[in-house]
Formats: structure tokens, sequence, C-alpha cells
């Protein structure tokens, strides 16, 4: 429910990427109303490589980068660039690490000028016309994380995650 309380905030919310994000990493970045992402971060939604499902992620990151690009990523486990995250739709722009926090003040900016009755209402707009997150979404997908954790790839995704060694689907016939 985390990710639901941001991504419900009336204020706006300007991500600052400032190095790699993946997993629940992309997640919070998909709740940003503005992200905005270094030079040379990875992005990646490594979820399957570990037998795992995006699965309290998934409805944000759906939202955000729509179906068809998000099934770009969405299964794969595959990292991708910055630039590759900002053509999806996660990220609005991409910067050196040295323009990074002038970049981010230079999305803030605008704001401290505007009325923030004004700025509340035009986000609750933006919500209500746009794809939803709702409560359904998030009880199926606590419902499927759970299940795909009580599975054996699950369990072998993460044991071999820790010891450092590749799960046996990988190389395998799968």
């Amino acid at each position: 429910m985390m990710l639901q309380a941001w991504n419900t905030l009336p204020q706006p919310v300007i991500g600052r990427i400032h190095g790699n994000a993946l997993g629940g990493g992309v997640g919070l970045a998909s709740i940003c109303d503005v992200a905005v992402g270094v030079d040379g971060a990875l992005m990646g939604l490594t979820e399957t490589k570990l037998g795992l499902i995006l699965a309290t992620i998934g409805p944000y990151v759906i939202v955000r980068m729509g179906e068809a690009s998000a099934r770009r990523v969405f299964m794969s486990s595959r990292q991708f660039s910055a630039q590759e995250a900002q053509q999806l739709g996660l990220l609005a722009s991409v910067v050196p690490q040295d323009r990074l926090n002038s970049a981010v003040a230079a999305e803030v900016e605008p704001y401290l000028s505007c009325a923030l009755g004004g700025v509340v209402e035009a986000k609750f707009l933006a919500r209500f016309l746009g794809p939803k997150t709702d409560s359904q979404a998030i009880e199926m997908t606590i419902s499927a994380l759970v299940s795909q954790w009580g599975g054996d790839a699950a369990g072998q995704g993460i044991a071999t995650f820790f010891a450092k060694t590749p799960p046996p689907w990988v190389g395998g016939d799968h």
C-alpha cells in the first residue's frame, strides 16, 4: 500500500533517479509525476530472474509505461539504459550526473508559482481521467505474489541469488 499512498498524494512527486533502479526502484519511479534520471543509470524489472513476478509494482508500471511498452521489459528481467527508460515513458528526462540537481530543481520550479489548490485539483483530474490503479488490481497482485512466492521456482531463484550461483533454469531446458 506504500506505492498507492505515494501514487495518490495530492502534491506532485518529483523523482530524482541518481543511480541504478531495479525492481522496486522502477516501481517507485513509476509513481512519480515526473522522474529525472542520471545518464548511465540502469533500470530493470528483474523479478522473473528470481522466479518471482512484478506483482505489487505491476499496476503502477503498466499505468506509467502502457501495456505495449511495459511488455518489452516486464517479463524478461532485461536491464535497460536510462535513455530507453525515457523512451518507455518511465523517465521524463536523462541528464549527466553533474546536472541532475539543477534538472530536478527545474522540474520543481514551475510549481512554486502555481496555486496549490489548482495543482492538487489538476493532479486529481489527471489521475481520474487516466488509467486506474484500483484496490481490485492491488489485491490481485498481492495474491499473485503470495502464490508465486510459494512455488518452487521462487525458492530456487532466491536461494541461488544469495549463493551467487545460476538458477537451474539458466542454460537448461525450460
